[in-house]
Order: structure tokens, then sequence, then C-alpha cells
């Protein structure tokens, strides 16, 4: 049975037009890196009352080896159940999708049935195939669910996607938002573009989940012509890694935006906020190693925080990189007024109950 965005409640698709925080969900883990029900729950709860519109969930950031693992259905259904046991109204929960077409079609249907709103649809498992394959792959995972694109950077295994594509992508009916993270602004332009020249704007939302790019997404209006004619789009919100630590703030600071952006108001000091942001992502994220550390950084700041017990990855090999500790401690002590450790320490024992 499809789902369609127009079907989503009201609220929902509101918010998501309108644009919200939505954090990639980590994956919370035991010193056996088995999963610690606890504490994944208590990251929900965290991300809910620091003011997230919505939680992606089984997304790279929540490592996409839990597949092999078996965890992928128990983790969908414990975000699912613990977002409606703990949120006052409805957040927009995106299952991610990923995999080769016979897979994806498997994980739209679970995300369905369990009562995801969308899936965010990974192509990193189709490298080496044609635009023709792509799209197609697309227009079949779209009759099962309601999707989120993703343009997936390829430091991290994404795939290099023209104008073309996203113009082709943008057409299918059933594609409510995309989430733009190629880290690359010729790319990032590319979906603008594609989703312009398909006449698709009014329908796609754009997110940022350029990392190392928030602020100015989410503060440029792109103005491009297509079929003859000037248009301006806007980021509005964010889907993003980054986003899975200091979630209060990352709020207001959407908030600000958004009030900026009403006004056509943009600060000088807002601009230097995204310097700030984006040494901050460096350090979180492991930029300096090629990103092998962005998992088990965003897990040291939840772990710093007290949310986590340990960096602890599926696996082994996959934790913090060469002298990424030393860049944590350093943008913690430069920029105190981007965490929300005070939020955190007044309500972790709530969320941990």
């Amino acid at each position: 049975m499809t789902s369609h965005w127009q079907d989503w409640p009201p609220y929902v698709l509101a918010a998501l037009r309108k644009g919200v925080v939505i954090p990639a969900h980590p994956l919370a883990l035991n010193a056996e890196r088995k999963l610690d029900t606890r504490r994944q729950r208590a990251l929900t709860r965290y991300y809910l009352d620091a003011g997230a519109g919505g939680l992606a969930v089984g997304v790279h950031t929540t490592q996409f080896a839990i597949r092999e693992a078996a965890l992928l259905e128990p983790v969908l259904e414990l975000a699912l159940r613990s977002a409606a046991e703990w949120a006052r109204a409805p957040k927009i929960m995106i299952a991610g999708l990923v995999g080769r077409t016979a897979q994806a079609v498997k994980e739209a249907e679970l995300a369905r049935g369990l009562g995801y709103h969308a899936g965010l649809l990974s192509l990193a498992a189709l490298k080496g195939a044609s635009e023709d394959e792509l799209i197609a792959h697309a227009q079949t995972v779209a009759r099962e669910i309601p999707f989120v694109g993703f343009y997936l950077q390829p430091a991290v295994g994404g795939l290099v996607l023209p104008v073309s594509f996203w113009r082709r992508f943008a057409a299918i009916e059933n594609v409510a938002a995309i989430k733009v993270a190629p880290f690359n602004r010729y790319r990032t332009l590319d979906v603008v573009r594609g989703v312009v020249e398909a006449d698709a704007a009014d329908r796609i939302t754009l997110y940022t989940g350029n990392d190392d790019h928030i602020i100015l997404d989410l503060v440029t209006p792109f103005t491009v012509v297509a079929n003859g004619r000037k248009h301006t789009v806007r980021i509005k919100g964010g889907l993003l890694g980054h986003w899975s630590v200091w979630v209060k703030r990352a709020v207001e600071l959407l908030e600000r935006i958004h009030a900026a952006v009403a006004k056509n108001e943009v600060s000088a000091e807002l601009l230097a906020l995204e310097a700030q942001v984006t040494d901050c992502n460096a350090a979180i994220f492991d930029a300096a190693n090629d990103f092998h550390g962005v998992i088990a950084g965003c897990h040291e700041i939840l772990r710093r925080q007290g949310l986590l017990e340990g960096i602890w990855c599926l696996d082994p090999s996959e934790t913090l990189g060469p002298g990424q500790k030393q860049e944590i401690d350093r943008v913690c002590a430069a920029y105190p007024q981007l965490n929300d450790d005070a939020f955190v320490r007044a309500n972790l024992q709530r969320w941990l109950s």
C-alpha cells in the first residue's frame, strides 16, 4: 500500500515546509557494543525537549551497519515509540533507506508499516549505475513511501549526481524534500537548479546536510534562471549529523535565522557565527582525517554530556581520529556559547529514567 506526503497530518507537513531541526539520530551502545535501550531512548527525549521538529533514524549517523547487526527494526521502532510517548505534538519521523532496489523497497515497507512519514534515500549502494537506473530505483521506492532525497558527500560514499539527475529526481511526485549534503558549493547549486528546472520548488523543501556550511546555506537566497525566468529558493531547515549534538542551540539558531531572513537582515554577527559552527564541525566530524572519526566525534560530545556511556561504534575500528580529541577540547573551550551542556545537565536524569 503506497503512502503519500499529502496524507501526512497537516501539522507535520507544515513543519517540514517551514523548516525545522532534524537531528540524525546516533546509536547508543554499551561496552559490549550492544544496543543500550535506556540511553537510546534518552537521546530521543533530549532531541524532542530541545525543540527538534523531527528525527532521522537508521541513517549514516545511526551507523549503516545496524542492518548487518539485525538492529534496524528495533532501533526504528524504539525511536518511533519513544517519540510518540514523549512528544507533545507529532514530529516528522524519517527512516534511512539504503541498498539496491529490493533492499530499499523492503526497508521502505518496514518504515511505512511502523508509522514513519518518510524515507531518506541513500544511493551509495548503486555506484556505477546509469542515471536511468538511478531514477528507476528512486521511482520504485517512491511507490512505497514518500521520501527525502539525499545528496551524500562522496568522501563518505556518496555518488556525484549532475543537474540532469536532480531535474528528473525532482519530477518524482512522492519526493517531499531533499537533503543537500555534497559538502561542495557547485554540487549544492546543481540540486537547486534541478529542483527549479523541474518546476518542483513549491513541492520539494530543501534541507541542508552540508555540516560544513550550515548557516550560509540557511541564509542564502538561491536565485537561478530556469525556463526563461528567475526563481529564488531557500534552504529551510537542516537534517544534520552535526545537529545530533548541542541541539537546543541548533533550534535557537534556526529560529534566529528564520527571523533574520524574514526581515532581510542577516547580520555580520550571524555570518561570523558560521565560521565558528564550521570550526566546531571540523573537530567533531574529524575533517583533518578525512572524516574517519565522524560518528565517534558526535558520540564524544554526547559522552561528555552524560547522554552516552562511551563512544563505541559497531565497528571497533571506528573511533576518534589522531588528534581529534584535542580538537574537540579546543572548540569546546573556544565556543562555550554553542553548547547546551547546562540544559542537558538539568534534564539528564529525567531523560534516563
